[in-house]
């Protein structure tokens, strides 16, 4: 819905500091209560007391408005909050608040009586035990057996759970934070950050730079650093943080390599913390301090890439973020592009292209569930009446890149670069649309009305369903190699004969990918035998080797799959398992006996998604 034209106008011309950074989100953001368009919040003060005994976090949230059209109400984001009080600027008096209608999936607004003249309204509250954006690990459940700890996933409307807010992506607001905890342990946010634990467990955060409430981030536990850079390094649990250190030994050189792509990093450092197991995602770009998994800590730094992707997000998605999460794609689909780029200044086009065809493989395998002409297959979405993870990733993050790798082949490398770099510095800190980048990209790089039609279709890309015609089709050399291993293997060559000299883990990733429905138990336990698939520690090759596993009902992996699904609680492995498991009659016994054990480690993300498999 767009806002009236004479609304639109005023607004810009009355608060053109500071909404300059918003005008662009011209549509409402369905996922928010906010009366954004009246009220906006432009600086957070958190004062929060972490209480592990309880599973609860007690703060107060003082809110710093911009009164846009004088009105006496703010409506805010909350869900399963339990609010104490509420004051306005220095007066101690409580003010009247209500908490309206619970609306599943997305919890219930919090309205609050204010004056036009207000400028702070301050909201002290306690948090759920059950907080969807939450994680409260016992000491069993860390690497160290010793602490608790907490971890907090925001993205994509869950900052709502543990702190009041207007928890749109449209809305950006700086933040200083004080947190109080257990002295032995280590607070960290999406905020500058202490290296090393204090006496008292009193910590303070600062973040400068606007963010939108999705990248307000909170982790609490026995946490260590130590520096790979300047401005990067790494924090992880004692009993892992070397391991970590090696992995990330890179991630200087992937600064230097996304700057001189796209310009200077904007955000002070990035450090990267590596979380327990049960982190719902692989990573999260939380501005300062990524959040990892350590599903990626395979040993032989082959799996960073998810770093490079997570620093990308740095320029697309924290720098220039999607209005409304409709647009979500210009967040993922950007990054992704961004990643594989740094990994080709890396270590070269070919390595590269590994990834890329992974990824391809994945949109295809997407496009073909859903259909080709379902509007899901479109990079901007229509989520009405939905939860903005009801989004398949496929699409929006590699049918994005593949947009975006078109547009360079089609007008070359130099020119769509010198494109990116404009378009992330003209549009630095503010928000966009799909609607408004078709126009910026039309007027900024298509100019040739003739060339258009006949090299990228902007508007059919970005709105319509499925694959364009010309659509860039990634073709890995590397691959091709591997496609001649196992055809050989298929028509009878023995698996301890086949060439796999130098092959990496995206090599072993498309051999097994590949791998036809109709071979024979005999050859899944041969080339187990051969090269070791159930026993390895590698999550990716794991994880293609337990769906191969199910699928053709070789049960000697079912101990490790069993495993697998009891430790890791990473969304992107454990929901295509279950899923894998459901086809069949015994398949979803076994899945739901190994749920019912699994279920309370992981995050509220993870088992949302493994309720609906298996309809719990």
């Amino acid at each position: 819905m767009l806002y009236p034209v004479k609304f639109r106008i005023l607004f810009c011309l009355l608060f053109l500091t500071f909404f300059l950074t918003n005008c662009h989100a011209s549509k409402k953001d369905i996922h928010s209560f906010a009366n954004m368009d009246e009220v906006i919040i432009t600086h957070m003060d958190l004062d929060l007391d972490i209480n592990f005994p309880a599973n609860q976090i007690r703060g107060t949230a003082s809110l710093t408005l911009d009164n846009l059209t004088a009105t006496d109400s703010l409506i805010l984001d909350s869900w399963g909050l339990e609010i104490a009080k509420v004051t306005l600027d220095d007066d101690d008096t409580p003010v009247k608040f209500l908490l309206g209608k619970f609306k599943k999936d997305f919890g219930q607004p919090l309205k609050i009586e204010i004056s036009p003249s207000t400028k702070i309204v301050h909201i002290q509250y306690k948090t759920s035990p059950t907080a969807e954006a939450l994680q409260w690990l016992k000491p069993e459940q860390t690497s160290g057996k010793k602490y608790p700890f907490l971890f907090s996933q925001s993205q994509s409307i869950y900052a709502r759970t543990w702190v009041p807010s207007m928890d749109t992506p449209s809305i950006r607001f700086t933040y200083n934070s004080t947190v109080k905890t257990d002295p032995n342990l280590l607070a960290l946010m999406s905020a500058s950050n202490p290296t090393e634990k204090n006496e008292n467990g009193i910590y303070h955060f600062k973040m400068e730079q606007p963010i939108p409430t999705y990248l307000l981030a909170l982790a609490v536990g026995d946490i260590e650093f130590q520096p790979l850079g300047e401005i990067s390094g790494v924090y992880a649990e004692p009993e892992i943080i070397e391991k970590a250190v090696y992995e990330f030994a890179d991630t200087p050189k992937m600064i230097k390599a996304a700057e001189k792509l796209y310009g200077p990093y904007k955000w002070g450092r990035y450090d990267i913390l590596v979380l327990p197991p049960s982190f719902p995602y692989g990573g999260m770009e939380n501005p300062r301090l990524t959040f990892a998994t350590p599903t990626i800590l395979a040993g032989d730094r082959s799996l960073v890439s998810l770093v490079a992707h997570e620093l990308a997000h740095s320029w697309s998605g924290n720098l220039v973020t999607n209005a409304t999460w409709d647009d979500i794609w210009l967040n993922e689909g950007f990054t992704t592009y961004f990643e594989y780029r740094i990994m080709e200044e890396l270590y070269g086009r070919d390595y590269a292209t590994m990834i890329e065809q992974i990824g391809y493989q994945n949109l295809k395998g997407a496009l073909n569930e859903l259909g080709y002409d379902s509007p899901d297959t479109k990079l901007a979405l229509d989520l009405t009446g939905r939860h903005p993870e009801d989004t398949n990733s496929s699409i929006v993050y590699e049918k994005g890149e593949l947009f975006l790798r078109t547009l360079e082949v089609t007008y070359g490398k130099e020119q769509f670069d010198k494109f990116l770099k404009t378009y992330f510095d003209s549009f630095a800190f503010k928000t966009m649309t799909s609607d408004h980048f078709a126009k910026y990209i039309t007027e900024n790089l298509v100019k040739d009305g003739k060339r258009t039609g006949k090299a990228v279709l902007i508007y059919e890309w970005i709105f319509g369903t499925g694959l364009p015609d010309n659509a860039y089709i990634p073709d890995s050399p590397e691959f091709r190699k591997v496609d001649v291993q196992r055809e050989a293997f298929l028509k009878g060559a023995s698996a301890t004969s086949l060439n796999t000299e130098g092959w990496t883990t995206h090599h072993w990733m498309h051999f097994i990918r590949v791998l036809p429905t109709n071979m024979s138990l005999e050859q899944m336990n041969e080339l187990d035998s051969a090269f070791k698939f159930t026993r390895l520690g590698n999550s990716e090759i794991l994880f293609a080797w337990f769906i191969k596993a199910i699928e053709h009902n070789y049960r000697e992996a079912y101990p490790a799959l069993e495993h697998f699904l009891l430790s890791v609680g990473r969304a992107k492995f454990v929901a295509p398992l279950y899923a894998a498991l459901a086809k069949t009659k015994d398949g979803k016994e076994m899945a739901i006996r190994i749920y019912k054990k699994a279920r309370h480690g992981y995050h509220p993300v993870t088992y949302n998604y493994v309720d609906k498999i298996l309809e719990q």
